[in-house]
């Protein structure tokens, strides 16, 4: 984990308790007889998020039922690692597919004071994302719907220019493949039964024709398009064995510069691909 990340250790229960009492009813003892969450349970897992974000970065939060419930300290990392690279100082940001929860651009903007965009092709994700902004107005973040089957065309105007771009892709290639990663998920939490969301998400969330590597792919074909727009494009890859085909696809463009970060938060690994022209 990003040594400047503010969720190293376990979670202080009792801290977040008392900056987001509803977290109380939820707090359970876990099989080693410690205080824990559960996180087989959304509603717990989204007032865990509301606590955490309370506590950590002063902002109130809050998503419509079925709408994806982040993870704090896996995007965190993600924001920190590019802080790295970019520099910490003022800088204007790109988040492809912002969703529902809004949650890089709160830790981007609370961290770094980054300005962002945040774009999306679900009205119902930004009419939700735009809901925590309105609670929370210190935040500058501008939302833009996506009309069209791009990911920058339609939403890098002509006199844009940003910093760096950042993109969670939907991973999974149909809700079937989906459902089959949150059966596994269930299974290590060491619960038998019907998979549910413990994270919550929607279609557009979870899911794209093609999965990660044909998001990524188009991603970086229009990524040339946008070259003098754009300091770094960023993507998290979730599966490594996808990383060979981004990098042919990126010789295909010409990058000049490419990058690949390395993170893990406890047992899971994930990764950050990096270019500029």
């Amino acid at each position: 984990m990003h040594p400047r990340n503010r969720h190293q250790s376990r979670y202080d229960l009792e801290a977040l308790k008392k900056s987001h009492p509803p977290l109380a009813p939820f707090i359970i003892k876990n099989k080693f007889g410690d205080e824990s969450v559960d996180f087989a349970n959304p509603d717990a897992v989204k007032t865990l998020n509301q606590a955490i974000l309370k506590h950590f970065y002063q902002v109130d939060w809050d998503i419509p039922k079925n709408f994806l419930t982040p993870p704090i300290p896996g995007r965190a990392d993600y924001i920190h690692f590019m802080a790295d690279v970019i520099g910490t100082g003022p800088k204007k940001v790109l988040d492809i597919g912002v969703g529902a929860n809004c949650v890089y651009p709160i830790i981007g903007n609370s961290e770094y004071g980054w300005e962002f965009v945040g774009s999306d092709i679900n009205p119902e994700a930004l009419k939700a994302a735009q809901q925590i902004l309105n609670k929370n107005p210190n935040l500058k973040v501008e939302l833009r719907l996506q009309k069209t089957s791009g990911i920058f065309k339609g939403i890098i105007g002509e006199k844009d220019f940003f910093n760096l771009t950042i993109c969670n892709p939907p991973f999974h290639s149909s809700k079937e493949e989906a459902e089959a990663g949150t059966t596994r998920k269930w299974k290590n939490l060491g619960k038998h039964k019907a998979p549910v969301l413990n994270f919550g998400g929607t279609s557009s969330e979870l899911w794209t024709k093609g999965g990660e590597i044909a998001f990524i792919k188009q991603m970086i074909l229009e990524s040339a398009e946008f070259k003098s727009q754009v300091e770094w494009f960023s993507t998290l890859v979730s599966k490594s064995e996808n990383l060979q085909q981004i990098y042919r696809a990126l010789e295909k463009v010409k990058i000049k510069n490419v990058q690949t970060i390395e993170m893990s938060q406890g047992q899971k690994k994930s990764r950050a691909v990096m270019w500029q022209f």
